[in-house]
């Protein structure tokens, strides 16, 4: 049986190259490749353009979820605040006189002083107050939101890993203000040849070894994509082309806290051997 390889410079091109499947056969029950540690990151993003006026905490800092990490300038969203908040107290003062006219009006029209044209008026009046009063309240809480917004706080649990801007320095809307590495296993996202796809499947055990760190780390497979890849991506001939992958991502299940993304790891996927061996 063959051993899938990539061309020389498809190895060079992508930090997830290929290894040969161990000991070149497919009753060999262990899958050997290389790929790069991932984590999930998560980014904060400045809602608005404003000055950074707070940083809470540093790189390489421990947070907790909810933590506050970075504040805004809130100053013009406190006087939008402000703003919202006045016109409710208008529009329920505007709500009690349509109501105090409705019920005016109601009574007249008993006493048959008033036309009925009148009252509908008198009705449709209490009504748009009403919807006025609906709509301040939403401003108001809008309003609150957005002030809030301001102050940034930790989604998840995990490890403060970049704070791109300092206090002070005014932060366009959308720029990323802190990166969280979550708390969540990290994973080692490799490419598994065609041949071998049928051979692995989500929950197969695997052995992970990382330059620097000397025990061997356990892990899983996490899943397996159901679409395939050609590698190397910018191949031309149909010889290359026919090199099929799969993506595949394996969990790392004591990874060490301070394993950081981007690192190479070599993953040992340990085939059962009546999988293994299903192929002739």
């Amino acid at each position: 049986m063959r051993c899938w390889r990539g061309s020389a410079s498809a190895r060079l091109g992508s930090a997830a190259a290929l290894l040969c499947v161990a000991g070149c056969g497919d009753a060999t029950p262990e899958l050997s490749l290389v790929g790069t540690v991932e984590r999930t990151e998560v980014e904060l993003v400045a809602p608005v353009s404003e000055t950074l006026i707070g940083v809470h905490a540093q790189r390489g800092d421990r947070v907790e979820a909810g933590q506050l990490l970075v504040e805004l300038d809130r100053t013009y969203a406190r006087v939008e605040a402000t703003r919202a908040a006045a016109a409710l107290a208008a529009a329920r003062s505007a709500l009690l006189v349509a109501r105090q006219e409705h019920e005016r009006a109601r009574r007249l029209r008993v006493d048959r002083v008033l036309s009925q044209q009148d009252l509908d008026r008198a009705r449709l009046a209490e009504d748009e107050a009403r919807a006025r009063l609906h709509e301040a309240e939403a401003q108001v809480a809008a309003a609150k939101k957005r002030e809030a917004d301001l102050s940034l706080m930790a989604p998840v649990a995990g490890v403060l890993d970049q704070l791109p801007f300092d206090a002070g320095e005014r932060v366009p809307a959308g720029a990323v203000l802190a990166v969280l590495l979550s708390d969540a296993l990290p994973w080692v996202r490799v490419w598994i040849p065609e041949e071998s796809q049928v051979r692995v499947a989500p929950g197969t055990p695997a052995e992970i070894r990382i330059d620097g760190i000397e025990r061997t780390l356990a892990g899983r497979v996490l899943d397996v994509s159901r679409d395939p890849e050609f590698t190397p991506h910018y191949a031309l001939t149909e010889r290359d082309r026919v090199h099929l992958v799969y993506e595949t991502r394996v969990s790392i299940l004591d990874a060490p806290s301070e394993l950081r993304p981007g690192v190479p790891a070599q993953v040992h996927i340990l085939v059962p051997p009546h999988v293994a061996t299903a192929r002739p």
